[in-house]
């Protein structure tokens, strides 16, 4: 059995779980999310709580068991308390700035970088932070990163968008002869 997948997925107060066929809606005080999940994967709920089950041991059962799992709790703990990444803009005249639902960074190129936030994500910008929240983790993730590509963080110097978990890997620049 996988070790994830058999674990029972927790309903808090609040929130509501719609399993039609193969579509999971999960309704909370932040919001709805609904997904489509393999039709294999045998759902059911009992007593405030979610359990996954497989049909057979095939290894695309397996793999999905886990999966399917993970996506339900991905989305009831987005409902109910949400998730949210945090970048850091670090380098000499690199600026994050929001207006409205546009998101401007200004990285060192010719021209600032203008992003627009999509539905049901949310920016906000606290001095050289940037903070992405919503309550699908996966969009969240999505858009951190698509930040982040803007301007990679770079070795030498540190200078670019990096998470706040992250740690960058210095190197040592170039010697001088003598």
């Amino acid at each position: 059995m996988s070790r994830i997948g058999r674990m029972p997925i927790a309903i808090p107060a609040g929130v509501t779980v719609d399993v039609a066929e193969n579509k999971v809606t999960v309704k909370g005080p932040k919001g709805t999310l609904s997904r489509v999940i393999a039709p294999e994967m045998e759902i059911k709920e009992e007593n405030g709580q979610i359990t996954v089950a497989r049909p057979n041991d095939l290894k695309r059962m397996k793999s999905l068991h886990g999966l399917t799992r993970t996506l339900i709790n991905n989305m009831v703990v987005g409902v109910t308390d949400g998730y949210t990444k945090k970048l850091e803009v670090n380098g000499v005249g690199y600026r994050a700035q929001k207006q409205g639902d546009k998101l401007t960074l200004n990285l060192g190129y010719s021209h600032p970088v203008e992003m627009t936030d999509p539905e049901g994500i949310t920016t906000a910008v606290d001095g050289n932070v940037i903070t992405v929240s919503g309550i699908d983790k996966e969009k969240v993730g999505q858009y951190a990163a698509e930040i982040r590509s803007k301007r990679l963080p770079e070795p030498y110097k540190g200078k670019g968008i990096k998470y706040d978990t992250e740690v960058i890997r210095r190197k040592v620049g170039k010697t001088g002869k003598k």
